[in-house]
């Protein structure tokens, strides 16, 4: 069967990872430093993205690149556009379909619930780098360049995801410690789930309608801070979460001494506002269903506690 390439070894790339290789498709696995799924059909390359004369060597021959890496937060405006280049890069170079891993930044401030084919509004720094990366990739595809899509989560749950409610909340909950979020608490948010992430990647890398479009992961809950944290403890026998909110002021204070809580600061409106993943038209259109959110949440929690994969 035809090889996918993988880039990254977050928690997505691995679950994408382990996905393909349980069904029998070989995967190479790219990372900077060789690390990646521990499989007989993984092959793990130690290789520098950004390196895109090696980079096409090893995507050429590929069904699809399927890219799931991404700069640490910080590093984002500096980072991503030299590694959104040597991706889209070798994807027109070798002819492989390229299926990009996004979020929600790009859409910026939307008070009703996000459908598939808003278009780009970022109101943030943040949010410009991830629409660019996604219509310079978009530019290309219309002009017969590349074959390009973009799969869009929320929030991540699962196991070793790293997003608002694994940093700031989960971790504090399981011991017992109070938690605060950078958001209000009672408004509702989108959840996605790490393994429903990876199969809307596949589904999207074998998907001849995939090309020249974005699709939504489903959305395994959409609830408020508040409630997901309360299911949460109930689920793993925690005591009664005790949930604070930290606003504008507060993550610059802490921003004082630990540089990335400024980085924060800029996509309050996500979390201080209602954040809605509309995912229908994906589910209806890959046969795709979100994950139920206890067994969402439990898997946070065996990441947490060391009894994940």
């Amino acid at each position: 069967m035809s090889r996918y390439v993988v880039m990254g070894a977050g928690s997505t790339g691995l679950a994408v990872a382990a996905q393909l290789a349980e069904e029998g498709v070989p995967v190479r696995q790219i990372t900077r430093s060789g690390t990646g799924l521990d499989h007989p059909l993984v092959e793990r390359v130690a290789a520098d993205a950004l390196d895109v004369e090696r980079l096409t060597g090893l995507v050429r021959g590929a069904e699809a690149l399927i890219n799931c890496a991404m700069p640490p937060y910080h590093r984002w405006i500096t980072d991503v556009p030299p590694l959104a280049a040597a991706l889209l890069t070798a994807a027109e170079r070798t002819g492989t379909g390229y299926v990009m891993l996004g979020n929600l930044y790009g859409y910026g401030h939307v008070e009703t619930p996000l459908i598939e084919d808003l278009p780009m509004a970022p109101v943030a720094a943040k949010g410009e780098v991830r629409a660019r990366m996604w219509l310079d990739a978009l530019a290309a595809h219309e002009q017969g360049r590349v074959n390009v899509t973009e799969v869009r989560a929320a929030s991540f749950l699962g196991e070793g995801t790293v997003g608002t409610f694994s940093l700031f909340i989960a971790p504090q909950v399981l011991a017992g410690r109070p938690a605060a979020y950078p958001g209000r608490l009672d408004v509702p948010q989108s959840w996605s789930y790490v393994g429903d992430v990876a199969a809307t990647l596949v589904a999207a890398a074998r998907d001849p309608r995939s090309w020249g479009r974005a699709w939504h992961a489903p959305a395994t809950a959409n609830l408020p801070a508040r409630e997901l944290t309360e299911r949460f403890a109930e689920l793993t026998g925690s005591p009664a979460p005790q949930l604070s909110r930290l606003d504008r002021a507060a993550l610059l204070d802490l921003a004082q001494g630990e540089p990335i809580y400024g980085e924060l600061v800029e996509m309050l409106y996500a979390t201080e506002n209602p954040h809605v993943l509309d995912s229908t038209g994906t589910e209806r259109a890959l046969g795709l269903t979100p994950t139920g959110l206890d067994e969402a949440l439990l898997a946070t929690a065996r990441g947490l506690t060391g009894g994940g994969r």
